[in-house]
């Protein structure tokens, strides 16, 4: 698809151009936070979260800076799967 200029109307897209603007915008989030994402991203407790991240297991998919956690969604299922 040709690539859209961001100065475009809306009223001038077609309804392809459209709904490739609109995937772009609605794309799922890359990144979630703290040991709630984890236990999101996994489908656990907090508790197992914390334990699956004290085990080193998913040590390449976060990053922790003091109490701030970013854990890679990817990467961490991947990682995951493999253990």
């Amino acid at each position: 698809m040709k690539k859209i200029d961001p100065a475009t109307p809306i009223w001038q897209l077609t309804v392809g151009e459209f709904l490739e603007v609109s995937k772009n915008i609605n794309s799922e989030k890359k990144y979630e936070y703290g040991l709630k994402g984890l236990a999101k991203i996994l489908g656990c407790s907090l508790s197992k979260a914390s334990e699956v991240k004290s085990s080193g297991m998913l040590d390449a998919a976060i990053v922790q800076n003091g109490n701030i956690i970013i854990i890679d969604k990817e990467k961490a299922l991947q990682l995951f799967g493999k253990k």
